[in-house]
């Protein structure tokens, strides 16, 4: 019996390593769509998304049948239970790289008023995030999910200078502004992205540890 739970663990892993891999997938496809002004490869994410659901609904199953069929102890209730959070946050960052990729759509055949480097940069530091995340639930390794929570911080910087450069692109002329916050939108969805890794990671954090409080208090969980 134990035998045919830890090859399911397994599979729940390789599940979810597998979603991960999809939704990282629209993360850089979003922004490359973006950099291109190419709305072949926005409706290439839509379709990813639609992906991360099948995926979701896969690993909810599994989930389910590990809870219903066999007898988990607390450390499997707490695999489990992480699991079936961190797919709902892996599903929002789907919806978000969807949504990104529709104002993309918008967007094409456009000039840009500012190059979106930044939001490139917060692209590729999301990317990372969820990356360590998932990372961090498969090997089991609390330093890698802490990690994760100090980094939301460069997010969080590079959104308020976006934010910040935005601003004094509408001041100089108003006609920027429609575009403007266009692009403060995707740079919102990027911020949110950080937000979902940060969340997975802090079910990683309880998985490991049994406790699950604020990120700011996480950090603490680096001792042990």
């Amino acid at each position: 019996m134990r035998n045919k739970f830890e090859e399911q663990l397994k599979e729940l892993n390789n599940k979810l390593i597998e979603m991960g891999a999809v939704v990282e997938h629209s993360i850089s496809t979003t922004v490359e769509a973006l950099l291109k002004q190419d709305s072949g490869l926005a409706d290439t994410v839509i379709e990813d998304e639609r992906l991360s659901d099948a995926k979701e609904k896969e690993i909810e199953t599994l989930c389910l049948k590990l809870l219903l069929h066999q007898q988990p102890v607390a450390s499997d209730l707490r695999i489990i239970s992480s699991a079936l959070k961190m797919v709902t946050d892996m599903e929002r960052i789907g919806d978000q790289a969807r949504d990104i990729a529709e104002i993309t759509k918008f967007l094409e055949g456009s000039n840009f008023i500012k190059k979106p480097e930044d939001i490139e940069k917060m692209a590729v530091e999301t990317r990372k995030m969820l990356k360590e995340s998932i990372d961090s639930f498969v090997n089991r390794d609390l330093d890698l999910a802490t990690n994760v929570l100090k980094h939301d911080d460069v997010v969080d910087e590079l959104f308020m200078k976006i934010r910040k450069d935005l601003i004094g692109l509408i001041r100089e002329n108003p006609a920027n502004g429609e575009q403007a916050l266009d692009l403060l939108m995707i740079a919102k969805y990027f911020e949110r992205i950080g937000d979902h890794a940060v969340n997975i990671a802090e079910w990683v954090i309880f998985m490991i540890t049994g406790k699950h409080r604020s990120g700011e208090i996480l950090y603490q969980y680096r001792k042990y």
